[in-house]
């Protein structure tokens, strides 16, 4: 174990099994959301606009009650004929971070709503201990029908600290109060379940559903946690927390291929092993973006030959070296996005190509609905530990796009 993906908001055809095994509610009906296949890509104001459009829509129609609800992950193509009714965690997260990052009323509104279920999904959590789960089934929550039921009962470590991160952008931007509590406890959580001196100190995966504590690490979620506990420590004055931030940065820097200029997978299960297949493209770009550490700005450039993916008329990255024969939208907006942050020489440029990519796809990609972006450039994209991704409407990639489009770092609130 120890791929970066773990912990993530992909949902794949073995994702979706188990999330209904876990007692999902059945799926919402689909909602409108325009023609589809508009007339060509539009010009990025206007694209960034239907993005968050489509936001909207998804998170309106879970709408209701005392709280707002979640949004599903997933429309269109193969999650929608197989009814997905899931809403991951940091999906949800990364939409609370996009309604920030443009911050109109309506979209403080919504933020705020979305954060507030996140923390009465932290209240109300059979454990008690400040945690999140991995995902929940999507829809409204009313006083009537209490919490979303849990679809995903793992709590991998990625998903509290990307919850954290969204509640601290809500904290910035309107000083509520309840959020800085509520990442704070996340926060305690990832410290007092998942670090970690055994082999390479670090952070591990977190919790499964059920069984003993994961024992790998990973990359990309040391990443998400050196990133949150440094904007705590920010937003707490305290540095115990930006102590913590360096541990977390550490391990990356254990785990950087200075002979290949990029960032290993994580380790194995005995916490010191790097695992070295396959190589994902998230630590790649998200180290940058987190850190901005220009030791490790090569991995942009790693990512960017290695990771290359064309298809359908489409070019940008892929998920990981194990299948390079599909364009995965999402990792494309991490690498405009980080590339703009680096802003070395040509890097605007290549950054101004992906996001071209990401307007054609918001058009003409498989079941594309001149809104939202599917998560593939067709159906069949290997994530290289077994899962598979398709080209069905997410709202991930979706905020992933808005975010970059605006020149704005999900890993910095402000």
């Amino acid at each position: 174990m120890g791929i970066a993906q773990a912990g993530r908001g992909r949902m794949t055809r073995r994702a979706f099994a188990a999330a209904l095994a876990g007692g999902a509610v059945a799926a919402l009906a689909g909602c409108s959301s325009g023609s589809a296949g508009a007339e060509g890509a539009a010009d990025e104001g206007e694209a960034v606009a239907r993005a968050y459009t489509f936001l909207d829509r998804r998170v309106d129609e879970a709408a209701g009650g005392i709280r707002q609800g979640l949004p599903r992950s997933y429309t269109g193509g193969w999650m929608e004929t197989h009814h997905s009714p899931v809403a991951f965690t940091y999906d949800v997260a990364l939409a609370v971070i996009a309604y920030c990052a443009r911050g109109t009323d309506a979209d403080l509104r919504r933020a705020g709503a979305l954060a507030g279920t996140l923390l009465a999904l932290q209240e109300g959590d059979a454990a008690g201990d400040g945690r999140v789960r991995q995902s929940y089934a999507s829809g409204k929550v009313t006083a009537a029908d209490g919490l979303p039921a849990v679809a995903a009962a793992d709590s991998f470590t990625g998903a509290q600290a990307w919850t954290g991160l969204a509640l601290l952008h809500v904290h910035r931007a309107t000083g509520e109060d309840r959020c800085r509590a509520g990442a704070l406890r996340l926060a305690d959580w990832i410290q007092d379940r998942t670090a970690s001196t055994t082999g390479t100190a670090g952070y591990t995966g977190g919790l499964p559903a059920s069984g003993p504590a994961l024992t790998w690490k990973s990359t990309e979620h040391n990443i998400d946690v050196a990133a949150f506990f440094r904007r705590l420590a920010d937003v707490t004055g305290d540095r115990v927390w930006a102590d913590r931030s360096a541990v977390a940065t550490g391990f990356l820097d254990a785990l950087w291929n200075p002979d290949g200029a990029a960032f290993w997978t994580g380790t194995g299960t005995d916490g010191a092993t790097v695992n070295r297949s396959p190589v994902p493209e998230d630590p790649q770009s998200w180290s940058f973006l987190a850190t901005g550490d220009a030791r490790h700005a090569g991995s942009l450039d790693w990512a960017l030959t290695h990771l290359a993916a064309e298809d359908g008329g489409f070019s940008g990255v892929s998920v990981s070296d194990a299948d390079t024969s599909k364009v995965w939208f999402e990792g494309t907006a991490h690498m405009a996005a980080a590339l703009r942050r680096r802003d070395g020489d040509g890097d605007r440029e290549k950054a101004d190509r992906f996001l071209a990519t990401l307007r054609a796809a918001q058009s003409h990609a498989p079941h594309a609905d001149g809104y939202g972006i599917v998560a593939a450039s067709s159906d069949g994209l290997r994530t290289g530990d077994g899962d598979t991704l398709y080209a069905s409407l997410h709202t991930g990639t979706t905020a992933w796009f808005t975010l970059a489009a605006q020149g704005a770092d999900p890993f910095f609130p402000g």
